[in-house]
C-alpha cells in the first residue's frame, strides 16, 4: 500500500470514526439520557439502525401533530 493509500485510508477511518460518534450522540440526546454515550458506542449496527429509524418515526409523528419537540 503506497503512502497515499494509507493517507487516504485513515482519513476515511477518521470520518466514519466522527459519523459514529455522532450517530451515537444524537440518539443519547434523543432518548434523554436513558441511555449513555458508553452503552450507545457498545451498539451494533443493526441497533444503531433501528433506533434511529423509531427516531425518525417520532419526529414525523410529532411534526405532523403539531406537538412541541425539544
Amino acid at each position: 500500500m503506497s503512502q497515499e493509500d494509507m493517507i487516504s485510508y485513515f482519513d476515511q477511518l477518521d470520518k466514519e470514526s466522527k459519523a459514529l460518534k455522532q450517530e451515537v450522540l444524537k440518539i443519547c440526546w434523543y432518548m434523554r439520557g436513558s441511555i449513555s454515550y458508553e452503552e450507545g458506542m457498545m451498539l451494533g449496527y443493526d441497533d444503531r439502525r433501528q433506533i434511529n429509524n423509531i427516531i425518525k418515526e417520532n419526529l414525523e409523528i410529532t411534526k405532523k401533530s403539531g406537538m412541541a419537540f425539544f
